[in-house]
């Protein structure tokens, strides 16, 4: 997929999406500029482009995804690599600060951006960098930005994937898959908190509805449980727990399975259920509850995901989201939410891109309000 190349704006090319945690940042380094524009070419736009592209992190807690760089893509006549980037969303106002220390307002007047973020920090790009924002919807972005980056691929390989065998622990295989027939679709965005939405084609979607437990809710509670600071803590953290330490089981009820309605003795009956009691509570270890956690948030949004894809009568339901990054547990957690619940009906699909897609919507829409314009 090529944007077309008419009326395409100054560099440097970039999207941001500012959400109630971290911001996603992506920003196109072209690699065709001829040496009259490199002549041409002013020196605070060469420091901001070798700032980003030679460094994989930015001060204590911004860092380049460089595993996901898309290489090579044409957008709007020109070549270049498209760079992801994230940092809390925390450290926002550093960032307004290095984009006035490095005088991004003389290159740019507007910078697209998409989450809620937009909006409360708009007052902070005007009067500390003298940065106008294009506000856009996250929902809208989050769309375009899937299916654009579905279309050009992830480096010759594909963007979407599944797990196989995703009721056996053993065998359960991560597979690369393409997004064929992709409407309708359920897409159900994992970020603080959780939105899904029903995409029947790529200007027509509906919120079905969301809900607060999301990946913010999984960080908060283990900070409180454990103490942990960081959601790569957190997830290390829940790797090594035994969530069946803190959860009841049906067989902890039944003694074995529900057989009549086909509840596993393994299933979870009450999420945090052991805890009532006084010695068990004293038994378990800051990692079961990590993992606990992750469970109980997890199997949530799996359940509220499969009730409305059966609602909306969808079989395609595909996950995204920054509560996704190097969370395995809970991407195979939800492929097998999938398959259980809806007696292998409903396959979960994950993207390799997780929690960038609204940043590349904001991206695409600098393009487009230039050729607009």
């Amino acid at each position: 997929m090529k944007l077309k190349s008419s009326s395409k704006p100054a560099f440097p090319w970039f999207g941001m999406d500012i959400g109630g945690t971290l911001v996603k940042l992506v920003y196109f380094e072209p690699k065709d500029i001829t040496a009259e524009e490199e002549q041409e070419e002013v020196e605070n736009l060469k420091s901001i482009r070798w700032y980003l592209t030679s460094n994989t992190a930015y001060g204590k807690t911004g860092v380049r995804d460089v595993h996901l760089e898309l290489r090579n893509l044409t957008i709007c006549g020109r070549t270049g690599n498209l760079h992801f980037i994230r940092f809390p969303t925390a450290a926002m106002h550093k960032f307004i600060q290095m984009g006035r220390d490095k005088h991004f307002s003389s290159l740019h007047t507007t910078l697209c951006a998409t989450g809620g973020g937009a909006y409360k920090f708009e007052n902070d790009f005007r009067t500390m960098a003298d940065l106008e924002l294009l506000k856009l919807d996250e929902l809208d972005c989050l769309i375009q930005g899937l299916l654009y980056i579905d279309s050009v691929g992830f480096n010759d390989h594909p963007e979407c994937y599944f797990f196989e065998n995703p009721s056996d622990t053993q065998n359960c295989i991560k597979k690369p898959c393409c997004l064929d027939n992709l409407f309708p679709m359920l897409l159900v965005n994992i970020g603080s908190g959780v939105s899904i939405l029903a995409v029947y084609a790529k200007d027509d979607y509906k919120r079905v509805t969301g809900t607060s437990l999301g990946g913010g809710t999984f960080l908060g509670l283990c900070c409180l449980l454990t103490g942990c600071e960081t959601f790569e803590e957190a997830l290390e953290m829940a790797s090594k727990g035994d969530s069946t330490n803190v959860d009841k089981l049906v067989k902890d009820i039944y003694g074995g399975d529900y057989q009549r309605f086909g509840l596993q003795g393994s299933a979870v009956a009450s999420s945090f259920g052991h805890m009532m009691s006084k010695e068990k509570r004293e038994s378990i270890s800051k990692e079961d509850l990590a993992r606990a956690t992750l469970v109980t948030i997890t199997n949530n949004i799996g359940s509220i995901a499969r009730m409305c894809a059966v609602n909306e009568k969808i079989e395609r339901v595909v996950f995204v989201g920054n509560f996704l990054r190097i969370n395995t547990v809970s991407t195979k957690l939800l492929a097998y939410a999938m398959d259980f619940w809806s007696k292998g009906q409903l396959r979960a699909l994950f993207l390799e891109h997780e929690g960038y897609f609204g940043a590349v919507g904001a991206f695409l829409e600098l393009l487009k309000s230039s050729d607009d314009a």
